[in-house]
């Protein structure tokens, strides 16, 4: 440890006198202490480190802490004059009525596939459904709907489907010749409901056409007419030691109308909503040896940390949701965060808690807000990376589900009732959890991910996963922008 401790300031050219070797060496975490101390000399163009920088360097992390940011004068006048409206459209929490046992599973799928059955037979093709009992017979022009059981490829190169509904089961066949159904099996995945559209021999049934769910394209939007700007962040992660506080308090500072260009101020005057996707904090226990990457070791003191933070945030709303970090059951839909552990942000007043998912209707525009985990079973089931957020958004939308795929890495709750089916197309879909901003407009729908607050760990560098920090979307006026609040 010793030559470890004296390597790492000799490489960045910094002397170190005893004593401050003996302060360093048994901090619990003298890791992250080098890191801090050497970009402190650094910054302050000094060249030894003794117990008085270790001290100095203390002395201004505490008022660090304890710094306030105010709101600009101007942008305070503005927004008195503003109204923030909304409204809670979806909110699944205190709507648990699970045991977990196999009946309550049964109602789940079947209101899941009750509720997409529905939204198909929008489309006139589906009006009459064969069931799947009565596919054991000949049917030369056959449409039938049903749950994604199995995909699977045979050796001659076709695709077979089995699919179930409330009647019974059925095989359906993609043969290898029809290009546009082979390359649209692709994005299949088990548990979603399709409609089908074919004929059948009373054995099998071979598809002409496979149909999701889907979107019509919202022409009319609740962002049509906006005059107002919402922001959208997620993954801050607080109490993390990649936490890049310094891009969020240049966030909060531009939120208050103290931070950037005249056109970014002018952004900020009209702002009206603050909209949090999920891992506000960095929990505990989240995955092996997670405290050794934790700066506050303690879930309370976390969230204590961020009710600090957004306390400067004092007169928009903010609506704030769950991820998988944040101190809530894991299972999804996700209850809100609660005051066991966050007291300090349920006390403010300006903070509405929602469950992952929910729906909030903000002055005109839907937003679905979700945070995303199901996007690691579906890179998973496609062979894609969590890059491609937009892709996978987009066909979330056309399956009309969140998290189609039933037993992978992202835990379904067994509900009575499916909340994770889009029931309703919303004006913004907003998520997280991958660390890497996106946005599209797909079918007239803003889908955007906010990337992220933490800087690369050691996880994703493994992984070559590099997040963008301190990257904010903000829908100002109906149009997205990105602003970069990096260090």
């Amino acid at each position: 440890m010793v030559n470890d401790i004296i390597k790492k300031f000799q490489k960045s050219n910094i002397l170190l006198n005893n004593n401050a070797y003996s302060e360093i060496s048994s901090s619990e975490d003298y890791d992250y202490l080098i890191g801090e101390l050497i970009r402190y000399v650094e910054d302050n163009d000094e060249f030894i480190i003794t117990t008085k920088t270790i001290r100095d360097y203390q002395q201004r992390e505490r008022e660090r802490i304890h710094e306030e940011i105010k709101e600009n004068p101007e942008t305070k006048k503005i927004r008195q004059t503003l109204e923030t409206p909304y409204e809670i459209l979806l909110d699944t929490t205190n709507k648990s009525y699970t045991d977990g046992d196999i009946q309550d599973l049964n109602k789940y799928f079947n209101s899941r596939y009750e509720k997409l059955r529905k939204i198909i037979q929008q489309n006139p093709e589906f009006r009459t459904v064969n069931d799947l009992k009565t596919t054991k017979q000949k049917i030369d022009s056959l449409h039938s709907i049903g749950i994604i059981n199995s995909i699977n490829k045979t050796k001659n190169g076709h695709v077979i489907v089995e699919i179930e509904d409330p009647t019974g089961d059925a095989s359906v066949i993609l043969l290898k010749d029809d290009e546009d159904l082979i390359t649209q099996s692709s994005s299949l995945v088990k548990d979603e409901v399709i409609g089908v559209v074919g004929s059948t021999n009373g054995n099998l049934i071979k598809a002409d056409e496979i149909v999701h769910p889907g979107v019509i394209r919202q022409d009319i939007s609740g962002t049509a007419g906006m005059d107002f700007s919402i922001a959208f962040i997620s993954d801050v992660h607080i109490g993390s030691k990649q936490f890049d506080e310094t891009a969020f308090n240049r966030f909060i500072k531009w939120v208050n109308g103290n931070e950037g260009d005249d056109a970014k101020r002018e952004m900020a005057n009209n702002l009206k909503y603050l909209v949090i996707g999920g891992d506000l904090v960095d929990g505990i226990g989240i995955y092996p040896n997670q405290d050794k990457e934790l700066k506050i070791k303690d879930i309370y003191d976390q969230y204590e940390e961020a009710a600090r933070l957004l306390g400067d945030i004092t007169d928009i709303p903010i609506i704030l949701s769950p991820g998988n970090h944040d101190a809530t059951r894991l299972a999804e839909p996700q209850p809100a965060i609660t005051d066991k552990y966050a007291k300090g942000l349920c006390e403010q007043k300006n903070i509405e808690m929602v469950s992952n998912p929910s729906i909030v209707n903000l002055d005109g525009v839907k937003v679905l807000v979700y945070h995303g985990r199901s996007f690691d079973d579906m890179v998973m089931a496609m062979n894609i990376t969590h890059a491609d957020t937009d892709q996978i958004m987009k066909l979330l939308l056309e399956k009309r589900h969140l998290s189609p795929i039933y037993g992978e890495r992202n835990a379904l709750a067994s509900e009575f009732e499916d909340y994770m089916v889009m029931e309703e197309v919303p004006d913004v879909i907003h998520t997280g959890h991958v660390h890497i901003n996106s946005y599209t407009k797909y079918k007239g729908v803003h889908m955007l991910n906010s990337g992220t607050f933490q800087k690369q760990t050691e996880f994703q560098k493994i992984y070559n996963i590099v997040p963008t920090c301190g990257q904010v979307p903000i829908l100002n006026k109906g149009k997205m922008k990105l602003l970069d609040f990096s260090s």
